[in-house]
């Protein structure tokens, strides 16, 4: 018997036993097909290595491809692999291989796990016991079998003598995307292995703080952070890794800062133009976390220039981020509100934002203004927001203002003519004592739309589902009848009133089972089912049992090919 096969075989009853996953886990991400496929590729998984979180192997399909599964993370189960269709995002059948040959082996996940940490530590014993000259021996050996160690220690030694001029081609060389760059741009699938590349000029960036030369980490640093947003355009980094090394080579710039201590406001001025013109936030750099290495005279000027910056551009965004980031650090509520109130939405979302940020400040009054300042000028086919009008009307129940509380979502459901306005107009309405004459104002105007857009609505009108949820099924039926319903309000129609008018409510699931009978799959098939209950159920209430045995005995006889639905029938009992 193959490897594969007898693996495979030991899968069938094999549970999830400590792995936190099993072969459902497995399909259910990669699909039925990859699946399959994956069980053709166990004897194909070698150099597996487990470690916390994570499993890599090598897979040998058309060439040899790189698979890590990525176990217990916030999304569960994951994991990447670099063949074609593992680039795209996909869970592809080599890490379906390589989850099936974990699952496989005898010992359990931690064992795994626990033997290659013995393998890592009596691999630092056996170097521990080695002598200066064969551990040269030895890294001689790597760098000559494998060039990119060989380049990440000469950059490494680099940085350790001091010579700038070395790490400076180096790092250029390291943010070059011309190796990785097909007609000038480096596709989904090179931007992991350019993200890797990038990230050694980080390395080099730390040596040199560690090794007493701050001050040159500082510029190279900044050199770095430059060429690097040079190419970001000129790279899909859809899976962040170029946004991972800007992140790391603005945390090397702080860590040399801080050694360094250079000028403050020549560095806050850096800084700032950073922010400002970084607008996909690519490093991540906030001058607030340089409070301490710009000290109260570079935060001075870090002020100043944001505020300049703001005044000349008070729609910009990264104006306003950093305006308002500086603010809140400094409790300024007001210069919060300033910066918002300079810029403001039309559908009345950035005064809800103000009056949210004066309400946190205690400032009700403040609050509830800029609310209701929002309503009056609002505009726009959308507005005002729904998020507006509830903050408001809780604001304006809070108040003790019922009536104010009405009107509002009076206007709201004139607006929005949907059941959940009309359910919240009639919360507020019944609280204020006015619901009677309220909802004849509103079904007046839910019936006059109904009448005007009879033709166009997509899921019924709304004064159906008003009525339905007022449990006035008469009227209901009556304004269906009239204007018309979606097969939706029908439905609900036919199910509220089957025992007080089961001869209607019979009309209705007959007509809506019919089309159903002209249709495949288990979906339209579980429908018809409810359906074929109901029908008996109305021909009880009628005393035709017969005319439903006879109905139900032509539908088998005209489906019976459809083997799913006929097993459902017999399921109900049918």
């Amino acid at each position: 018997m193959r490897q594969c096969d007898a693996l495979a075989l030991r899968l069938n009853d094999r549970v999830t036993r400590n792995t936190g996953f099993g072969p459902d886990d497995l399909r259910a991400l990669a699909g039925p097909r990859s699946f399959e496929r994956g069980r053709g590729y166990l004897d194909a998984v070698t150099a597996m290595e487990v470690g916390d979180g994570w499993i890599t192997a090598t897979v040998h399909g058309t060439t040899a491809y790189a698979v890590e599964l990525s176990l217990g993370g916030p999304d569960g189960l994951g994991g990447e692999c670099d063949c074609p269709y593992g680039v795209e995002g996909n869970f592809c059948k080599h890490l379906v291989a390589l989850g099936l040959t974990v699952l496989a082996r005898e010992d359990t996940l931690p064992q795994q796990r626990d033997r290659a940490r013995t393998r890592t530590q009596q691999l630092d014993v056996w170097l521990a016991g080695l002598s200066k000259d064969e551990l040269l021996d030895l890294v001689r050996e790597q760098i000559t079998e494998n060039l990119q160690v060989r380049r990440r220690l000469e950059l490494r030694a680099a940085s350790a003598r001091g010579d700038l001029t070395e790490v400076r081609t180096r790092i250029h060389e390291l943010l070059d995307i011309s190796p990785f760059a097909q007609y000038g741009y480096v596709e989904y699938t090179d931007a992991r292995a350019y993200g890797e590349q990038a990230a050694q000029a980080v390395s080099a960036l730390t040596a040199l703080t560690s090794t007493g030369r701050a001050a040159d980490a500082v510029s190279l640093s900044r050199e770095a952070i430059r060429l690097l947003g040079e190419v970001q355009d000129g790279t899909d980094d859809s899976d962040g890794h170029l946004h991972n090394v800007g992140s790391a080579l603005a945390e090397a710039h702080l860590d040399a800062c801080r050694a360094a201590r250079p000028d403050p406001t020549e560095t806050a001025r850096w800084l700032v133009g950073q922010v400002l013109n970084d607008l996909d936030d690519l490093t991540g750099l906030d001058p607030l976390d340089y409070a301490e290495v710009l000290g109260e005279q570079g935060m001075v000027t870090v002020r100043q220039l944001a505020v300049e910056a703001w005044h000349g551009n008070r729609t910009g965004w990264a104006e306003k981020y950093l305006m308002e980031r500086l603010a809140r650090a400094g409790d300024d509520v007001d210069t919060v509100v300033a910066v918002h109130a300079a810029a403001l939405a039309p559908d009345g979302s950035t005064h809800l934002i103000i009056a949210r940020e004066l309400d946190a400040a205690g400032r009700r009054d403040e609050s509830l203004r800029w609310a209701e300042r929002g309503i009056r000028e609002a505009s726009g086919p959308d507005a005002p927001g729904i998020a507006l009008v509830d903050y408001l009307c809780d604001r304006y129940t809070l108040a003790a203002r019922p009536s104010d509380a009405v009107v509002l979502r009076r206007d709201a459901l004139a607006a929005h003519r949907s059941l959940t306005a009309y359910q919240q107009l009639r919360t507020v309405a019944q609280a204020a004592g006015c619901w009677q004459a309220e909802r004849e104002r509103a079904l007046a105007l839910l019936r006059a739309d109904a009448q005007q857009w009879q033709q166009s609505w997509r899921g019924g009108p709304a004064l159906i589902d008003a009525l339905l949820d007022d449990g006035d099924i008469a009227t209901a039926w009556q304004a269906a009848a009239e204007t018309g319903a979606h097969n939706r309000q029908w439905l609900a129609l036919a199910d509220q009133a089957r025992t007080s008018r089961p001869s209607d409510a019979l009309d209705v699931y007959l007509r809506l089972a019919e089309p159903l009978t002209k249709q495949t799959g288990n979906t339209v098939y579980e429908q018809l089912a409810s359906l074929l209950l109901s029908i008996r159920d109305c021909h009880r209430r009628l005393g035709t049992e017969a005319d439903f045995m006879s109905y139900l005995t032509a539908l088998r006889a005209a489906h019976k090919r459809k083997r799913n639905l006929m097993r459902l029938i017999d399921q109900h009992g049918l």
